[in-house]
């Protein structure tokens, strides 16, 4: 997978608020299909279908504990996504510092004015 199939994947997986809340779940540590399906009113497949999605976005892998198969977060699939949020952080924190800088100089020659024409 390239890493802007990747991205899209992890936004795309991500989109959904129930997915957002097993990662969320997860973050405290790993967990059963079982555990995971608790507190949503959808059935097991459901969950399951929420599971995949995230395990191709790469966000949650699949580990094998005796009978047991816990899912647990993945942190690189998140990273990627936060460093291509980051740079559009910088630009419009950079934008609007310029806007700031130009307000303030707008501000200041309208306040010139005002004191040259008393």
């Amino acid at each position: 997978m390239t890493s802007s199939q990747r991205l899209n994947a992890t936004f795309a997986a991500l989109s959904d608020p129930t997915r957002r809340a097993i990662l969320a779940r997860l973050a405290s540590g790993a967990a059963s299909v079982t555990e995971l399906a608790k507190p949503f009113a959808m059935s097991q497949p459901a969950i399951s279908k929420h599971l995949r999605v995230l395990e191709r976005a790469g966000l949650i892998s699949r580990s094998r504990d005796a009978q047991r198969r816990p899912r647990r977060i993945e942190g690189k699939s998140l990273a990627g996504a936060s460093e291509w949020l980051e740079d559009y952080r910088r630009f419009w924190e950079g934008s609007f510092q310029r806007l700031d800088d130009l307000l303030d100089e707008l501000t200041t020659k309208g306040k010139k004015r005002k004191d040259t024409k008393r």
